[in-house]
C-alpha cells in the first residue's frame, strides 16, 4: 500500500502522542496536534477531519501497513498504546526486509576499503548488527565476486585520497615480466576494476603518456609532496569507449574485428555482448551468427576470444587471426597426440 506524505506526518503524530502516557488523549486532541504537525511541515492549513483520523487509527492498528499497533480506548474517550513501550518506529523488520537489507549490505561491504564510505562506517555496524539479530539463519540470495586475498586492496584508499587531493604518488612497482621492483613517480588521475582487480591510470613525472598499473603488483606507497601535481581531465567513459578491459592502446590498434560465433553459443554474445559496438552482421544458415566490434586489440579482447574456444573464429583483422591461430596451435602443442 502506497502512503503519501501527509498520511505518513499523521501516522508519526499519532505515534509521538500515544507513547506521551502522561497526558489523556482524545480524538480531537490527535486531530489537533495532526493539524498542528501539517502545519508546521507543510507551511499550509490542512483540513483534518475526524474521519481522516478515525481511519488512520484503524489502518494502524491493522496489518496492511505492518504496524498493527496495539491502539486501546479506555473511559469510551481516550486513547493510549496497550503496550507503553510500542512505537510503530520499533516495528520488527519482515523476513523479506531482512533479505533485501542483508544483500545490500553485502553491495555495500565491497567498497568498504575506500574512506569516501567511512562516515557510513557506523550506520553500517549498527545495521549490520541489528540483521544478524533478528535475521534467519539463510543463505545469501545475492553473491557478488570479490577476491580478498588479493595483494594491493590496501593501496585503494591511499590512491583514492592521493586522487583527491592532487599528491604525485612515488611507487615501488614491479610487473609480472621484472626481475627487480621499479620506482615510479607517478600523477594518479583514475581508479579502474576490471574483471576483480584494480588498476590506477596516471602519468610518469617526465612523460605525457598515460600509464596503467595493477595494484596488486606495487610493493609500496610513497609521496613527493615538493612536485607540483600535474592535473588532467580524463574522461573514463570516453579514454575506454574503444577499449575492453584496461589497455588501452594507441589509435593504429583501433580496427573492426569481425568474428562469427556457432550456434550453440551465439545466444550468450547477443545477450552478453562483447563490447558496446557490437554489431550483428550476419545470421548464418547452420544457426551461427557474425558480429562486429570496434575496438583496440589488446591483450584482453584476446583472452576473451580465446574463452570461447572453438565455438569462436575471427574472421578479420588478419593480424588478430594470426594472433588467435598462433595461441590455438600453440595450446594444443601441450597437449601432445
Amino acid at each position: 500500500m502506497a502512503i503519501n506524505k501527509n498520511a505518513l506526518i499523521r501516522y508519526k503524530t499519532i505515534d509521538k502522542c500515544l507513547q506521551n502516557g502522561m497526558r489523556h488523549w482524545t480524538l480531537d486532541d490527535l486531530i489537533e496536534s495532526c493539524s498542528n504537525a501539517l502545519y508546521e511541515l507543510e507551511g499550509r492549513d490542512v483540513n483534518v477531519s475526524k474521519r481522516t483520523i478515525q481511519l488512520d487509527i484503524q489502518l494502524m492498528r491493522s496489518d496492511k501497513l505492518g504496524y498493527n499497533a496495539p491502539i486501546e480506548v479506555y473511559d469510551k474517550k481516550f486513547y493510549r498504546y496497550g503496550d507503553p513501550d510500542y512505537s510503530i518506529t520499533n516495528i520488527p523488520l519482515t523476513e523479506n526486509d531482512m533479505n533485501v537489507l542483508t544483500e545490500t549490505m553485502s553491495m555495500l561491504k565491497q567498497f568498504q576499503d575506500f574512506s569516501l564510505f567511512g562516515e557510513f562506517k557506523g550506520i553500517i555496524n549498527k545495521l549490520e548488527d541489528k540483521i544478524y539479530t533478528e535475521k534467519s539463519n539463510r543463505p545469501a540470495i545475492i553473491h557478488l565476486d570479490k577476491n580478498e586475498l588479493l595483494k594491493g586492496l590496501g593501496f585503494l584508499d591511499e590512491i583514492y585520497q592521493a586522487i583527491l587531493k592532487e599528491v604525485v604518488l612515488v611507487l615501488t612497482y614491479q610487473s609480472f615480466k621484472a626481475k627487480h621492483p621499479n620506482i615510479v613517480v607517478l600523477h594518479p588521475y583514475l581508479l579502474k576494476e576490471f574483471n576483480n582487480r584494480w588498476f590506477v591510470v596516471g602519468k610518469r613525472h617526465s612523460e605525457d603518456r598515460l600509464l596503467t598499473l595493477a595494484l596488486d603488483r606495487i610493493n609500496a606507497i610513497d609521496y613527493n609532496f615538493e612536485l607540483e601535481y600535474q592535473p588532467r581531465s580524463l574522461d573514463a567513459d570516453i579514454y575506454y569507449q574503444n577499449t575492453i578491459g584496461v589497455t588501452v592502446m594507441d589509435t593504429h590498434s583501433l580496427k573492426h574485428v569481425l568474428f562469427k560465433v556457432d550456434k550453440d553459443n551465439a545466444p550468450y554474445v547477443l545477450t552478453k555482448p562483447f563490447h558496446h559496438s557490437q554489431k550483428e552482421i550476419e545470421q548464418h544458415k547452420d544457426g551461427s551468427i557474425t558480429f562486429e566490434i570496434y575496438v583496440h586489440l589488446n591483450f584482453e579482447l584476446e583472452r576473451m576470444i580465446l574463452g570461447f574456444g572453438e565455438s569462436i573464429e575471427v574472421l578479420s583483422p588478419r593480424q588478430l587471426r594470426g594472433r588467435i591461430k598462433k595461441k590455438l596451435r600453440l595450446a594444443l602443442g601441450k597437449y601432445g597426440d
